[in-house]
């Protein structure tokens, strides 16, 4: 029996969970521990390097640009873009499009080169995630992704928390140490719970904020707090957001979404409330919505719902029980 033809099946709590994307990348914590590491690995002429500069990477029309290291760290080094840093971020796993075994680095540069400059072709342009997202295939969504968090955390975190002394990046860029106090710094990842809530009679709560008439709808979501539970913050949300008390929780899945670094924690959930109540902060609507009414309501362009890319999207189908059509343009 499929989820498709049994609803109750695809929203049980105890069977289904969010499919685990596979690793692209062998993040080498082991190996990027000894001094020097990167600059051998760029020097030996063998790795590849993608290059972000303000929060946005280095891409083509077939996705992320990988250009080889030593050359570009030499040209990236003279071209008035500011200072280079370079960060290891795995090599290569069979599953990617690369050849199995190619190391990869980070670039991260203050200013942006122009394409046909330092190397970089005229075909090439700086671009957010958000903006090619769509077009990008496993691998390069997944050192995007891993080399948006990394540098992201560098660019706010250049001095030691303890006592202000500019740190020096260590460990292949996943370490800063205090040259002063000799403290160790890691990158910082915060976790937000994700969830979709289920009524007494199946029907699935989304909501958003913003104006009260915009048509975009959501999963509810909020960063967990010190001293918390994923359990206790994803009561504590739905409570404060939308005045639904959650009666059971399960964990489905996660996804990292570093913009600027977060950790997406899937949860579903059961209330046996009916009536939501929008804090009108956070939260400006919400909406019931059992299985038809939310498909017709998107085909007919009377809502959007989050993209497919993101674990909302997943959640959602998750409780759908199958692939939600998106209106056409």
């Amino acid at each position: 029996m499929s989820y498709t033809e049994s609803p109750a099946l695809a929203n049980h709590l105890m069977e289904t969970v969010l499919p685990v994307r596979p690793a692209m990348v062998d993040r080498g914590s082991g190996i990027r521990m000894k001094p020097g590491m990167v600059e051998e690995l760029i020097a030996s002429g063998s790795a590849k390097a993608i290059v972000i500069s303000q929060r946005k990477a280095l891409v083509t029309a077939d996705g992320l640009w990988f250009g080889d290291a030593a050359p570009l760290w030499n040209a990236l080094d003279g071209s008035g873009a500011g200072a280079v840093a370079a960060i290891y971020l795995g090599t290569t796993l069979t599953s990617s499009s690369l050849p199995e075994g190619t190391p990869i680095v980070l670039f991260t540069v203050p200013e942006q080169p122009a394409p046909g400059t330092a190397t970089v072709p005229m075909n090439a342009e700086w671009a957010g995630f958000r903006d090619v997202a769509a077009r990008l295939d496993a691998k390069d969504t997944a050192l995007f992704i891993e080399a948006s968090a990394i540098s992201n955390w560098h660019a706010t975190h250049t001095h030691c928390p303890q006592c202000g002394t500019p740190t020096d990046i260590e460990a292949g860029g996943w370490v800063r140490r205090c040259p002063k106090d000799n403290s160790e710094h890691y990158p910082r990842t915060d976790p937000a719970i994700i969830v979709t809530v289920v009524g007494p009679d199946g029907r699935l709560l989304l909501g958003g904020g913003g104006p009260v008439d915009a048509k975009n709808y959501s999963t509810l979501a909020g960063f967990v707090e010190p001293g918390e539970s994923l359990e206790q913050a994803v009561v504590r949300e739905i409570g404060e957001e939308v005045g639904v008390r959650v009666t059971a929780c399960q964990y489905l899945g996660s996804q990292s979404w570093p913009f600027p670094a977060s950790l997406m924690l899937g949860f579903t959930a059961k209330t046996d409330d009916a009536v939501a109540r929008p804090d009108g902060v956070e939260v400006t609507r919400a909406r019931w919505f059992s299985r038809e009414e939310l498909q017709a309501a998107v085909l007919s362009g009377e809502i959007t719902i989050s993209t497919r890319l993101s674990i909302a999207r997943s959640l959602i189908e998750h409780w759908y029980g199958g692939v939600i059509e998106d209106l056409q343009p």
